[in-house]
């Protein structure tokens, strides 16, 4: 039972740290502000909209991406949730045994074709 209540109070110091130190900062940058020790000078150009180099211009300050941007993005997000299925396996995979180890190689395969495919489509190239 020990272990037990250990266990939550390395959570509740984790939780504790985690809150304290964005807290922290954003106290020491406010008050490095009242101090003068950061320059405070603003102007037109720094509250500009500013997204992946382009500059807003005319009145209407929303920018249409072109549409690569979000291809990436989606084979990113594809890819990474990739990433989080196979930790969990790759940390238990003495355990899991030959039926777990053939179900990664068939969720990696579908993955690969997918790959493939984007990048027989042209989805990887950035200047069409």
């Amino acid at each position: 039972m020990e272990n037990y209540f250990y266990q939550y109070g390395l959570l509740a110091m984790f939780v504790i740290v985690a809150t304290a130190v964005p807290i922290g900062m954003l106290v020491v940058s406010y008050l490095a502000s009242k101090v003068s020790i950061r320059p405070h000078k603003p102007n037109q150009t720094k509250s500009t909209i500013y997204e992946c180099g382009v500059e807003p211009i005319g009145p209407n300050k929303w920018v249409q991406f072109d549409f690569k941007y979000y291809m990436y993005a989606l084979l990113f997000v594809i890819f990474d949730i990739e990433t989080i299925f196979l930790f969990p396996w790759a940390i238990q995979f003495s355990k899991l045994g030959m039926f777990a180890l053939v179900e990664m190689f068939i969720f990696v395969m579908i993955l690969l074709v997918g790959l493939i495919y984007a990048w027989k489509v042209k989805a990887l190239e950035w200047g069409k």
